[in-house]
């Protein structure tokens, strides 16, 4: 077995399991730490802490996304038709013309391969095309950058192709990542970088050795695991020789069933044709039983026949009644429906005429309601004034009689004081 093997091991306590296996491989603690230096030191973890630093990151973030921008353009011109609705007639237009100018451009390029003359033509022509190319790309990217969501738009449905250019922008990535390390990287930090780096390398030859070792240790267990097969391999070899004798005795013990199969198959089919003789006999008598069976049933077929007949022409008769009765029914129910709709309508004219009487009788009894009301006011005030006429007229009238008699009581008092006076 391979000492490998994690059931060879002895079971160990929880302590020494965080133990290194080998000696001079590093502990699971001093993983742990270099697993986190590796994050320090992983660009995806650094952040700009200069303006520089920024300004720069800045630069190579606007050309990575200048560069996919032109990798993507190649791939919407050859799907323009497709694309036309979604870029709009201006995008749409400077991508012709800079489709117009790379097929120009392609054209005096192969033609500039196969004539010699008129080179310098030819030569002034070409330069004229690399920048009128170089205008119209710097316009097809100014309008993509002034609208980034059409550029995420299309990016899905463009596709990605295996091209140079993806290789190119995908380099210039690792580029961009290696110049930030490389930016936020200071000499302290360089100085460890380079002594993990040296650790490493230490922590890698030991493990070399330690592999080394355990090699030795797997080419042992190989050694002895073949000589456990060897022997496996020699038994196998005497069980398929004793499984050939099988074989042997088997195909003379089914030979010699074979045989008693054949002489017990002649005494069966003696047998069976003594009993088909038997059952052909049977057969006929049976036939000429059926025979007889058919001549007496054929009457009685034929009378059962004209009683089916005289039954369908009775239950056609009543099919025939049943409809005449229905198409009557169905004419009255249509005269019945045609009475009850009327009638329906002329019940709705009466409902509205009975709201409307309804609502103009509501109208008129609250109207007598407020007269009736009005006049027991007016009669409560006639009242109320009358009762107070006749107090008034009842105090004027004690007022009068008052101020009547008054004086002759004066007149009395005078009289009787002039005679005691006298």
């Amino acid at each position: 077995m391979a000492t490998g093997d994690p059931d060879v091991f002895p079971s160990q306590d929880v302590k020494q399991s965080t133990k290194p296996l080998v000696k001079g491989m590093a502990s699971p603690r001093k993983a742990k730490i270099t697993l986190n230096a590796m994050k320090m030191l992983d660009p995806r973890h650094l952040k700009p802490d200069s303006m520089e630093t920024d300004r720069i990151m800045n630069v190579l973030d606007e050309t990575a996304a200048k560069l996919e921008m032109s990798s993507l353009i190649p791939r919407v011109i050859d799907s323009l038709d497709r694309f036309a609705d979604m870029l709009g007639p201006e995008i749409t237009k400077n991508l012709l013309e800079l489709q117009e100018l790379s097929m120009e451009m392609e054209c005096l390029l192969a033609s500039s391969g196969e004539e010699t003359t008129k080179a310098e033509e030819q030569r002034g022509r070409l330069c004229f095309l690399e920048q009128s190319l170089k205008c119209s790309i710097r316009n097809v990217l100014r309008l993509f950058l002034a609208n980034p969501s059409l550029l995420q738009a299309l990016k899905p449905k463009a596709g990605v192709a295996d091209s140079p250019a993806e290789v190119f922008v995908r380099a210039f990535g690792v580029f961009r990542n290696f110049m930030l390390e490389r930016l936020l990287t200071s000499p302290v930090e360089e100085e460890g970088k380079i002594q993990f780096v040296a650790d490493i390398s230490l922590q890698i030859k030991k493990h070399a050795e330690a592999i080394t070792a355990l090699q030795a240790k797997l080419a042992a267990a190989i050694q002895t695991r073949e000589d456990e097969i060897s022997k496996k391999d020699n038994m196998i070899k005497d069980l398929k020789t004793r499984i050939q004798d099988l074989a042997k005795d088997s195909k003379i013990s089914m030979q010699r069933i074979k045989e008693e199969g054949e002489n017990q198959q002649k005494v069966e089919l003696q047998a069976s044709q003594s009993r088909c003789a038997g059952l052909q006999q049977d057969i006929e008598q049976l036939q000429r039983q059926l025979t007889t069976l058919v001549v007496e049933h054929r009457a009685s077929e034929l009378m059962l026949r004209k009683r089916k007949c005289r039954l369908e022409m009775e239950i056609w008769n009543w099919v025939q009644k049943y409809d005449t009765d229905m198409a009557e029914k169905q004419a009255e129910y249509e005269e019945v429906d045609a009475a009850y709709a009327e009638e329906k309508a002329q019940l709705s004219l009466l409902t509205e005429k009975h709201a409307l009487l309804l609502q103009e009788y509501t109208q008129i009894e609250e109207e007598r309601k407020m007269l009736r009301e009005k006049e027991e006011e007016a009669l409560k005030e006639l009242t109320t004034k009358n009762r107070a006429a006749a107090r008034i007229q009842a105090l004027w009238k004690g007022y009068l009689v008052r101020r009547l008699y008054r004086p002759k009581k004066k007149k009395g008092k005078g009289k009787k004081g002039k005679k005691g006076k006298k």
